[in-house]
């Protein structure tokens, strides 16, 4: 039923209402139809869009996550999920029912709403949201790009709870979008906290280990073992260019920034390992995992990483397609799913950000995947034309103001697990000038033009990658900033 159903929900959306739906890039059409990177909230916001605790008015008291909704609530969310469920339709008169019900708890449910519905129904859910909140948001510059965005960083930064039954509630909502994220909902004693969940505009991956197809159905397609060459084979890409760059068992790989922007996620084998190498391009963030980790940890098969088409706090989630199980592309740690149940945490080591020459210069036997990916593919240089240039266009909540949400630091978890961060472009800088940088019990070295984390104690490696503050802080509230 749901999956006959799905295709009318996502055509209404996107005929008659505020579909913020997937976007890549302006120039390359077959991007755009395989859903080649997640969505974009609608507008462009200019300039730096930090946010801090501050900038939001206080908190409006809410009931703890465990105390029953109002029955008023109840009846009036039965009626609008009916309404989806028969015709695409936004029930309005339920949704002003819920706001009447008080309980700004709710708002969660009607911020999810926000994503998918505008005009007179989204006027409607405006109303609904600041009546449950007792706030505005007309003057929050969110606002501006979408209504949806500011409500729901809001809530985020307001760490409002939610209510016992949103995670069914919320599901009735996005299984009318891909029914195939069912298994994701179906797991009530997962640690994924929905309120963070939303929809990043694309569908879900979910094509077999080395299928080399486009996604039919609009997802972002992971690359699996794809074609490499020698380094002068890499002779396409530009010196100057970002590659992210790893080594394992002695062996290179450098993945180049403008293929990670369309796969995100690859699949892989270097110096007798197997990888997960997920790219977020909202983070700014490449990690590499070592899959084969897993079947030591009590897997039964080793994980095949995807990407869902789902974001949390702007960062990707990505899942197994072997057991359905999610994982925090932050962490590596299973949160959903037989891989949850086994305690599966994905062993990472470092990714690099640095420009293919100073690579090549520092590794001369690397590998670098092939221009057309060994897919017969070409692929722009530039694919994103600087979508995420003007800060986070998903929900964050409230961030970390000790820099701005899109300054690049190198993030690194020490020996006694405090997390560190260091400001990539200042550390460049000290490095350059031949000052070290010791801090935390983290020392970072250079490598090929860029970073790398070692234990100043023992000297040992400790997993390092770049990713933007806002993504760091967010996954790592608790982490030291080293400051030049």
């Amino acid at each position: 039923m749901r999956s006959r159903r799905a295709p009318r929900f996502v055509a209404a959306t996107a005929a008659g209402v505020l579909l913020l739906g997937a976007c890549t890039t302006a120039s390359d059409a077959e991007d755009t139809a395989e859903g080649s990177a997640e969505g974009s909230a609608e507008g462009s916001a200019e300039g730096d869009t930090a946010r801090s605790s501050s900038r939001y008015p206080s908190a409006p008291p809410a009931p703890a996550a465990t105390d029953p909704s109002p029955t008023a609530a109840r009846d009036a969310i039965e009626g609008i999920r009916q309404r989806l469920d028969s015709d695409a339709q936004l029930d309005t008169d339920a949704v002003g029912d819920l706001a009447e019900s008080g309980d700004v708890r709710h708002a969660w449910f009607v911020s999810d709403l926000m994503r998918f519905f505008g005009g007179g129904e989204g006027d409607a859910l405006t109303d609904a949201f600041e009546q449950l909140t007792a706030t505005s948001l007309a003057d929050d510059p969110d606002s501006e790009r979408s209504v949806w965005l500011s409500a729901t960083n809001h809530l985020i930064a307001w760490d409002t709870a939610d209510y016992p039954e949103y995670r069914v509630d919320k599901a009735g909502i996005f299984l009318l979008i891909e029914a195939k994220w069912e298994p994701f909902f179906a797991d009530a004693d997962s640690d994924i906290d929905w309120r963070y969940l939303s929809w990043g505009g694309v569908l879900i991956d979910d094509r077999e280990l080395g299928d080399t197809g486009p996604c039919d159905r609009g997802c972002i397609p992971a690359l699996d073992d794809p074609a490499t060459t020698d380094a002068p084979g890499g002779d396409w890409y530009p010196d100057d260019a970002i590659v992210f760059g790893v080594v394992e068992g002695g062996a290179a790989l450098a993945i180049p920034k403008n293929i990670a922007e369309v796969h995100e996620m690859f699949n892989l084998s270097l110096g007798g390992r197997r990888f997960g190498i997920p790219y977020c391009t909202l983070c700014g963030s490449a990690q590499a995992y070592r899959t084969d980790t897993a079947v030591d940890q009590g897997a039964v098969d080793e994980p095949v990483l995807r990407t869902s088409g789902l974001l949390s706090r702007s960062n990707k989630v990505m899942y197994d397609l072997r057991t359905d199980s999610v994982f925090d592309t932050f962490t590596g740690a299973a949160v959903s799913g037989p891989l949850l149940d086994a305690g599966i945490v994905l062993e990472e080591t470092t990714v690099v950000r640095t420009t293919w020459g100073e690579w090549k210069g520092e590794h001369p036997d690397t590998r670098i995947i092939a221009e057309d990916g060994g897919i017969g593919r070409s692929y722009a240089l530039d694919p994103l034309q600087g979508r995420d240039d003007d800060g986070p266009i998903f929900p964050i909540g409230a961030t970390d103001d000790r820099l701005g949400v899109q300054e690049l630091v190198v993030g690194v978890i020490a020996g006694d697990g405090t997390p560190v961060a260091f400001p990539a472009d200042a550390s460049r800088e000290v490095l350059d000038a031949g000052d070290e940088i010791v801090h935390a019990g983290v020392e970072l070295v250079e490598d090929g033009g860029g970073l790398r984390a070692l234990d100043a104690a023992t000297g040992e490696p400790l997993a390092a990658h770049e990713s933007f503050w806002f993504a760091w802080s967010q996954f790592h509230p608790t982490t030291e900033l080293w400051v030049r």
